[in-house]
């Protein structure tokens, strides 16, 4: 064997060694990214576990305080927590401010999940419990195991997202069913107009996930309708929705 040729397997020898020594650091770094994740649903279990029942709500963080939007989302936190529901909230400002800031002022706790982002999330100053994400998913999980119902505001992307997420969750039984409404007829009725349209009438939904959803521009309607829906089951959820729970 010739001088560059036993170069040659030198130097792939010990490329080899560093790629194996990159390996072993970039699996080290993902368990720790993946303990990470654990500690926060840990986290979340033991600061929520004893808040229901609970509503979650949803919207937009640019809304401004005087704001209509903002104004209804504060009343409507305010009477759910005096009829004895905490309030969960992105902990954010807009909308998010406002459903802590009118539970804060009622009976039941007010809840922040708060997310860290690079721009637009600080805290707001009106929650009884505080817990701090770094993962949107392991948030989301935490809105949706912890809720007896949603309601969404007006809002841009991430709302979408997580009213959408929480429909494909109870139509695909992976959550327990609850009380959805849109609040906000002038906005929402545009969109979901497109979902009867589109998606129901070309079969890539079914009827009975209309169902899932009520537009109202009237905060009252909305605690009531949450207590009609739970008078004869009861706020406890059963076995099987403890065992879907553990699916999420």
């Amino acid at each position: 064997m010739n001088q560059n040729a036993k170069e040659k397997i030198q130097t792939l020898s010990e490329t080899h060694v560093l790629d194996a020594e990159k390996l072993g650091q970039l699996k080290a770094r993902e368990s720790w990214h993946i303990l990470g994740i654990m500690s926060e649903f840990v986290n979340s279990a033991e600061q929520l576990a004893n808040i229901r029942p609970a509503v979650s709500i949803f919207g937009s963080a640019r809304t401004k305080p005087g704001q209509p939007y903002y104004e209804k989302t504060e009343e409507l936190a305010n009477l759910l927590s005096n009829a004895g529901f905490s309030v969960i909230s992105g902990g954010g400002p807009g909308i998010m401010e406002a459903a802590n800031k009118g539970a804060f002022h009622g009976k039941a706790p007010s809840v922040g999940l708060n997310i860290l982002l690079p721009h637009e999330q600080t805290g707001n100053p009106y929650q009884n419990v505080s817990v701090n994400f770094r993962h949107f998913f392991s948030r989301k999980v935490a809105f949706v195991k912890y809720a007896t119902a949603y309601v969404v505001m007006p809002g841009g992307l991430g709302t979408l997202d997580e009213l959408f997420e929480a429909l494909t969750l109870i139509q695909t039984q992976k959550s327990k069913k609850m009380p959805i409404f849109l609040y906000g007829t002038e906005f929402w009725s545009g969109l979901w107009s497109w979902v009867e349209e589109q998606l129901l009438s070309n079969g890539l939904i079914s009827a009975v996930d209309l169902e899932l959803v009520q537009i109202t521009d009237n905060p009252k309607f909305i605690v009531n309708s949450i207590f009609d829906f739970y008078e004869k089951r009861g706020f406890e959820m059963s076995e099987e929705e403890r065992l879907q729970m553990l699916q999420l």
